[in-house]
């Protein structure tokens, strides 16, 4: 059997549970044609580079197959039907990466959005002097 990594994106207006049945779906179809999945990862809602299907975001999914090339296809039809499905994408690879994507390695290393700390309420940078105030001339006003 080959290695795959396959990606698929959802439409935004499905839920976080939707986008997992949708993953469930597609390790069943893949091991009742003789495959296995080794992990799936789900990356959340993401913004997309462009608009699909007037879309401009989804939900993510990333999965490392071991299956062999009619479980692949028949996974690609299954997607090709579903309404839900915005793209998805298979690659063939030499072997199988099991470690955590660089995408959930860097929300990991970063903690989500807390990226943002030690901004004042209004989303201030913190490294900036306050602005002096402002001294109108009433003859010029």
């Amino acid at each position: 059997m080959a290695y795959y990594e396959h990606v698929v994106i959802a439409r935004q207006d499905i839920s976080p549970q939707q986008a997992e049945a949708l993953n469930d779906q597609l390790k069943a179809i893949v091991e009742e044609h003789g495959g296995s999945v080794a992990k799936i990862e789900y990356w959340g809602l993401r913004n997309l580079s462009y608009r699909i299907k007037k879309n401009r975001k989804g939900h993510y999914s990333l999965m490392a197959l071991d299956a062999p090339a009619p479980a692949v296809k028949e996974m690609e039809r299954q997607l090709s039907l579903n309404e839900d499905v915005l793209r998805y994408m298979t690659v063939r690879v030499e072997e199988l990466d099991l470690e955590l994507s660089p995408v959930l390695a860097r929300r990991d290393r970063e903690g989500g959005r807390e990226g943002r700390e030690g901004r004042g309420d209004r989303g201030d940078r913190g490294d900036r002097e306050p602005r002096p105030e402002r001294v109108y001339d009433d003859a010029a006003v």
